[in-house]
């Protein structure tokens, strides 16, 4: 399950005479990370440059034996030279690099590539048993976020933004303004790549950065900070939503292999706009995302479906009722329709979680 961890609130820090790397060990040390090994996300831009600098300057204060890690999604004409830019940063650091080539092509949209990135990251962090992915998104990316989901129709939770730490991955630099970093690159004398694409206006995310948000500034200087001041809102009332899903009489929340179920009933029993909310809790809890339309879907399922029914929840993801309980869950992967067909007097084939292999053999006596 994609569960988000305990949400604290993402003050911006004020640096008051510290330098960015001063405030950032000391930050860094009040994450709770558990010793071992962690991933760097790092694409050779400035973000995420100044992340592995400050990680390895603060190694004593997050304990993490740390991996390079960077995507060559195969885009930008320049991205093999950026990859061995990147690989020559970590050899001075004394890390060990790992380097994903994707192969995406110039057409591939930001959504595909992020995708196919996080992919590569999650299954390189499973092969080397690391406990944790940090990556560079910071204060002014929270911004960014938090405008492109209020303008896309984000209900309140999603305008939490981002969270300190979900699931594996870590984002240590929110508190930190891109002004922060920017300067400590200066003052560590670190040369970053700066994708045209992250200012390309055909991108929805560039527009705000380039064309948006300067001309908000403009009328509104602190439209930064009461953005972040509602995004810190959401969080805590997101968090609290969240807490209430262990503590309600009667709900039963459980984690089960494939997902999620609660007791059917006690959720029932609910008045609308509550068994909705609870309904997004538990599936933002799930890692299922869910709009109006789905929670429609699972709302009538509460409440008109017998034992057995199920709906879709986009993706992979579904909802059933199965004996009193609301199960939210993933269908097995590569299910084939019909029966499994034996070919050939030897060989092997996939059905739905199962694999069968058959080949000709002697039986034996009966006793």
């Amino acid at each position: 399950l994609n569960q988000v961890n305990p949400r604290r609130d993402i003050n911006p820090i004020k640096l008051r005479g510290m330098t960015t790397a001063a405030a950032f060990r000391k930050h860094v040390g009040t994450l709770g990370l558990q010793p071992g090994g962690a991933l760097v996300a790092v694409s050779g831009g400035p973000d995420s440059l100044a992340l592995l600098d400050l990680l390895v300057r603060s190694r004593d204060a997050h304990g993490q034996d740390l991996v390079v890690a960077h995507v060559d999604h195969g885009i930008h004409p320049a991205s093999a030279d950026v990859a061995r830019q990147v690989a020559a940063l970590a050899e001075s650091y004394g890390l060990v690099v790992e380097i994903g080539r994707l192969a995406l092509g110039i057409g591939a949209s930001e959504t595909t590539a992020r995708a196919e990135r996080y992919a590569w990251l999650e299954m390189l962090r499973a092969r080397l048993g690391a406990s944790y992915i940090f990556t560079g998104h910071h204060g002014d990316d929270q911004v960014e976020t938090v405008l492109m989901r209020f303008l896309a129709g984000s209900g309140p939770a999603g305008l939490a933004g981002m969270a300190l730490i979900n699931g594996r991955v870590v984002r240590p630099l929110l508190p930190f303004s891109r002004a922060d970093l920017i300067r400590h690159l200066e003052e560590a004398a670190l040369e970053a790549w700066v994708d045209p694409a992250n200012w390309d206006p055909r991108h929805l995310r560039s527009w705000l950065r380039a064309d948006l948000l300067p001309v908000l500034r403009a009328r509104l200087p602190k439209v930064d900070a009461s953005i972040l001041r509602t995004t810190r809102q959401a969080a805590r009332d997101r968090a609290a939503w969240d807490a209430l899903l262990d503590v309600l009489p009667g709900f039963d929340f459980a984690v089960e292999p494939d997902g999620i179920s609660v007791a059917a009933p006690s959720l029932g029993a609910y008045d609308s706009p509550l068994a909705h909310a609870l309904i997004l809790a538990v599936a933002r809890r799930a890692g299922c995302q869910l709009g109006p339309a789905r929670l429609s879907r699972v709302a009538g399922l509460l409440q008109m479906g017998t034992s057995g029914t199920r709906v879709p929840l986009g993706g992979d993801w579904i909802a059933e009722l199965a004996f009193g309980r609301l199960r939210l869950c993933r269908k097995p992967s590569g299910i084939m329709p019909g029966l499994l067909a034996l070919e050939g007097q030897s060989g092997e084939a996939t059905w739905g979680p199962w694999r069968f292999r058959w080949a000709p053999a002697v039986t034996p006596e009966h006793q």
